[in-house]
């Protein structure tokens, strides 16, 4: 995936998982702020380290992940 600079992963960061820029924010807790409601700006402003294009990568990561293999989910 191109255009993804902001995104590292470190086994000695977060157990390897991806993360933003090195720190110890990993892209699950980004998606999972979006998921849960809150709005690119509401998470700016709890995390104010993080940029915008922090944010627009970490979603664009997780689609690009969630595109690349099928999960099979339980029936309603």
């Amino acid at each position: 995936m191109q255009d993804l600079d902001r995104i590292t992963q470190n086994p000695e960061v977060m157990g390897g998982k991806a993360c933003i820029r090195g720190l110890r924010v990993t892209v699950g807790m980004i998606v999972g702020q979006i998921g849960a409601g809150h709005g690119i700006d509401d998470v700016l402003a709890d995390y104010p380290y993080l940029e915008r294009e922090d944010i627009l990568q970490a979603l664009r990561y997780a689609a690009w992940r969630a595109d690349e293999r099928e999960v099979d989910l339980p029936a309603a």
